[in-house]
């Protein structure tokens, strides 16, 4: 799934695997992220609040928001992560 954001460092990319959350953007390319319990899943916008793991302290200890409307993606796409979101046993686990 990809956001449109015109700056290098917006992120853009979102994906799930066996290390755990990352956000890509043009700037870094994928970067892992642990999810915050805040994070919303509602069906017709999902609020991902997270932070960096990797970086300058400053920035793996700042939580920022992603908001990813319904109409970014494909229907199928946007319910599987809002599904992913609410179900998913290791979401908040910070990456390894």
């Amino acid at each position: 799934m990809f956001i449109l954001l015109d700056q290098p460092q917006s992120p853009a990319g979102l994906r799930r695997d066996s290390n755990g959350w990352a956000l890509w953007n043009e700037e870094g390319g994928w970067q892992p992220v642990q999810l915050r319990p805040d994070s919303l899943a509602l069906p017709h916008m999902v609020v991902l609040r997270f932070r960096a793991v990797t970086g300058h302290w400053l920035s793996r200890w700042w939580v920022r928001s992603l908001c990813i409307p319904a109409d970014a993606m494909a229907p199928d796409s946007h319910r599987r992560l809002r599904l992913r979101l609410k179900f998913s046993r290791q979401r908040w686990a910070a990456p390894e």
